[in-house]
């Protein structure tokens, strides 16, 4: 008897034996599976923190990019209610849509000035290269209007470094052109960029497939020879546009031009010899033409300010317009 229950003990001291070495094994595993699980938590915090990191460095570039500082100038910007002012309409860069210069812009910028009770006379301060002739178009023919209705309210441009092509068809509208003598102004000329690529793929061995409806329809395309009959249609479409370019100077600026043949050539000049020439009036800067022309020195700016969001969506559907554009359709322009 006292055997059996020797060897009872026995057996239950290595039945808890055995059941405390599992339990150690069990509470060993559930450690594990603990540091294994705060291990994957920190691992996915690291790389949640990697990717916001990489993203704001990603954006930010383009968010400085796209952010204008004059959207933070709080100098010029505001009425502070002392009454007559001179009205400022900035009108920077290439001239197209979703652009700081595109007609839209310009359009809405001088209506708030030449609607505001207290503006004595309003300046269109031009930095321009040039841009597209149907925007171009726009806004001179708005200028013309609004002076037309509102003849006691004078309108001047002042050129800063240049008025180009479609910036200077805008300026031509304007009562008198102020520059500086080493700005750049002229330009009147109309371009269509293409290239031709026919012999580079001739070398590469690679065979151009192009399926249209329409004879026209791949017109310049790159990839295929000259075609004289389309090369001469569009040469005609330049020259009807150079045409309406050369009409609208001359309503503009009458009989202040000069006799000189570059005039209408696409030739540029420095503000200098643009005063020379009739393309300009005088030398002067927007605070100048504010104070002893307008004789309103204190400048209120009416020009709109997008918000960064709409700038951003605007800009990226700009660019695939001109990426759609250059590639079915060429790049037609003032520039």
């Amino acid at each position: 008897m006292s055997e059996n229950n020797s060897s009872y003990i026995d057996t239950v001291d290595v039945s808890k034996a055995v059941s405390e070495e599992s339990k150690k094994e069990y509470e060993a595993i559930v450690q594990r599976l603990a540091f294994a699980a705060v291990n994957e938590q920190r691992r996915s915090r690291r790389w949640r923190i990697f990717f916001i990191i990489l993203t704001f460095l990603y954006l930010t570039p383009i968010v400085l990019l796209t952010v204008d500082l004059n959207d933070f100038d709080i100098l010029k910007t505001e009425k502070d209610g002392s009454g007559k002012h001179t009205a400022l309409i900035k009108m920077p860069g290439v001239i197209a849509t979703g652009e700081k210069a595109s007609a839209e812009n310009i359009i809405n910028g001088l209506q708030s000035a030449f609607e505001d009770e207290d503006t004595a006379g309003v300046i269109l301060e031009i930095n321009s290269p040039g841009g597209s002739p149907v925007q171009s178009s726009d806004i001179y023919n708005e200028i013309k209007r609004l002076r037309k209705e509102n003849e006691d309210i004078p309108l001047y441009v002042v050129v800063s470094d240049i008025a180009a092509s479609g910036g200077y068809f805008v300026a031509s509208a304007a009562d008198k052109i102020y520059v500086n003598k080493s700005s750049l102004v002229g330009s009147i000329g109309v371009r269509m960029d293409s290239f031709g690529l026919v012999g580079l793929i001739e070398k590469m061995g690679i065979e151009r497939r192009l399926l249209t409806a329409g004879e026209n329809k791949g017109l310049m395309d790159p990839f295929l020879p000259s075609n004289e009959k389309q090369k001469q249609h569009l040469q005609t479409m330049l020259n009807e546009v150079h045409q309406h370019f050369i009409s609208a100077v001359k309503e503009g600026r009458g009989d202040r031009l000069k006799d000189h043949p570059g005039l209408f050539s696409g030739l540029i000049w420095s503000g200098e010899k643009a005063l020379e020439i009739g393309l300009v009036d005088d030398y002067g800067s927007s605070e100048y033409v504010a104070r002893n022309i307008i004789e309103e020195e204190d400048l209120v700016d009416f020009t709109p300010k997008d918000l960064l969001f709409n700038r951003l969506a605007e800009r990226v559907g700009a660019a695939f317009s001109h990426a759609f554009t250059t590639q079915f359709g060429g790049n037609f322009n003032f520039m």
